[in-house]
């Protein structure tokens, strides 16, 4: 199955969260920037709030699409110790790419939020979304930071999954929940019809709406 589009494929993710739990209480925690046009419909279909969590890949120097770990809000730092040795990247390699990323973890963060404070996780069920996940790491992060701040079940969910990414999954989240987790995995896009870019600006435009959505949801009860 080929998606057409990120909104498309969260409507998708939505239908497959609908069929397999109970998720009334739950917040949802877009990983940006692609995973936020995928949470925005899952948490426009749950009817539960909608927040980000920021978290950035590690990629290799000169071969930054291809990641060696990543980092996540409240310190975290995941390795992929098997790449760092196949690479022989070096620890001040290492410390570097680590020190830029926080860096713009960061600005991303006061950016996306426009002054709106983050949500609590303590005690909550999360669903954590992206738009797909090929090794996993960036989840991983999202979920280890999440467990640290207190968060009562974490579920890993995105349209498309590898077997990689599930295998290094499960043994840390609650459930790992997707649209399609095929054999043959390359990359992420090649499972979008439309896999542009998405930008700071729809990024805070979407969060800003789904915010306007739970206003008026409380405002009526």
């Amino acid at each position: 199955m080929e998606f057409r589009n990120r909104a498309q494929a969260g409507r998708l993710l939505a239908n497959v969260l609908l069929e397999h739990g109970d998720f009334a209480d739950a917040l949802v925690l877009a990983l940006p920037r692609g995973g936020v046009p995928v949470a925005f419909e899952v948490a426009k279909r749950l009817e539960l709030p909608l927040d980000v969590y920021v978290v950035r890949k590690l990629g290799v120097p000169g071969r930054e699409e291809y990641a060696f770990g990543a980092i996540a809000g409240g310190g975290i730092t995941v390795i992929n110790d098997d790449v760092v040795q196949w690479l022989q990247l070096d620890k001040s390699a290492i410390e570097e790419v680590v020190r830029a990323e926080r860096a713009e973890l960061e600005r991303r963060e006061r950016t996306y939020r426009s002054g709106r404070p983050a949500h609590d996780v303590r005690g909550r069920k999360v669903l954590v979304v992206d738009d797909g996940l090929a090794t996993g790491s960036t989840m991983l992060a999202a979920v280890r930071g999440l467990k640290r701040q207190g968060a009562a079940a974490v579920i890993a969910t995105a349209p498309v999954v590898s077997p990689d990414a599930l295998e290094t999954l499960r043994p840390e989240v609650d459930q790992v929940l997707c649209v399609q987790c095929p054999d043959s995995f390359m990359a992420v896009g090649t499972w979008y019809s439309d896999f542009s870019q998405t930008t700071d600006e729809e990024v805070g435009h979407l969060l800003a709406e789904a915010h306007r959505f739970a206003r008026q949801k409380r405002s009526s009860r």
